[in-house]
């Protein structure tokens, strides 16, 4: 076990450095950095438990036992403000970590009051002072663990739609990598609950320590995370927030666009379309299409929805997707597969195989293959 500590750590500490010393420091790079510095002292207090050192240095018992208030709150602060182009908390969010205040105040006489041998006992179990204390925050612990996690996954999902309802192209703006970070810290909660039913409730004897089990998966939660780092450049690097006007809470139908109107506003964009071909511009957006039909965003994106059934993404890349389709058959210039995407509007080989497998249900290479013989 010494080695995945040692190896958590470091991985921690090494990730706090590299967003410090990025260029230019967002919000969500500053709450990440906080969030590695808990880590890396949640760490290295259990490891320095797990070496006995607690027995040789009582003070040192339970000064992290409110840590893991810290991972709910910093998580749904982190996919808040990496959807959201802010430059400081408000103030407000600073509540979020009133438990961590409260669990200290609570703990306030046993840090400084309890003698080094009646915190030695209190460790091992023989002082049953906190017991009660200890459960509550356990529960409260996993409440608040699952509770941020689901809640951070939801919002995440409506920026994600957000997104697919204005751009066209969204490679560099999704955060398909934060999705799956969300679903490994839910599941590094849910197992939480399992040990705990398991173990005290259905009374179940481990034949170890069940901790080793969360501390593993924080260790491997943080490789994946500079993993992502490395693979997608914009944990470390650089940082691509993208704000989007959310669409107004009303219905459609509340919108104010006539049925006759929007027939004809439907009429006018595929005939654009058709002749004007924006698609075949990577960067195309809801914003710039709507100006340039002259109609409001909120129309433009209503019309897609309703008369095409799709969103703004889903639209514009069934066009580049066609416009592939006719390029690849009268391909006089004998380009490749990738080229001819690029020319149709796309913007990449993975985002292009990706689309074009979900509308047409092959690969571009099996699909032309059995389409043009």
């Amino acid at each position: 076990m010494n080695i995945i500590f040692i190896i958590g750590i470091f991985l921690s500490l090494f990730q706090f450095v590299l967003l410090l010393n990025k260029k230019s420091k967002s919000l969500p790079d500053g709450i990440l950095a906080a969030w590695m510095m808990v880590i890396s002292i949640h760490l290295l207090s259990y490891y320095l438990y797990y070496q006995g050192y607690w027995d040789e240095y009582p003070h040192l018992v339970g000064i992290t036992v409110p840590f893991p208030f810290f991972y709910g709150p910093l998580l749904y602060l982190y996919v808040l403000y990496s959807i959201k182009n802010e430059t400081q908390l408000r103030q407000k969010d600073y509540l979020h970590f009133a438990p961590i205040i409260i669990a200290y105040l609570y703990m306030f006489r046993f840090y400084f009051f309890y003698s080094l041998e009646e915190k030695r006992l209190v460790d091992k179990g023989l002082i049953n002072d906190f017991d009660t204390f200890s459960n509550v925050l356990l529960i409260a612990f996993v409440a608040s663990g699952v509770a941020y996690t689901m809640y951070s996954y939801r919002l995440l999902n409506q920026h994600t739609q957000l997104i697919h309802n204005n751009f066209s192209n969204t490679e560099r703006i999704n955060l398909h990598w934060l999705r799956s970070f969300i679903w490994g810290v839910g599941i590094i909660f849910l197992t939480v609950i399992v040990v705990l039913i398991t173990r005290n409730i259905m009374g179940f004897s481990y034949p170890f320590n069940p901790d080793y089990i969360f501390y593993s998966m924080l260790v491997l939660a943080i490789l994946a995370l500079g993993y992502s780092g490395i693979r997608h450049q914009n944990i470390f690097v650089d940082n691509v927030v993208v704000e989007v006007e959310e669409k107004p809470k009303e219905s459609y139908t509340k919108s104010g666009l006539k049925e006759d109107q929007a027939n004809k506003q439907h009429a006018s964009l595929t005939e654009f379309m058709a002749h004007q071909k924006p698609y075949l511009e990577p960067k195309l957006t809801l914003h710039t299409l709507a100006k340039r039909l002259d109609i409001s965003p909120n129309h433009l994106s209503q019309i897609i929805n309703q008369f095409e059934g799709q969103n703004f993404n889903d639209f514009v890349n069934k066009y580049r997707v066609e416009e592939f389709i006719k390029r690849a058959a009268s391909n006089d210039k004998n380009l490749t597969l990738l080229a001819l995407a690029l020319e149709s509007g796309f913007n990449s080989k993975s985002t292009f195989n990706a689309v074009f497998k979900k509308q047409k249900g092959a690969t571009p290479s099996k699909f032309m293959s059995t389409h043009t013989k």
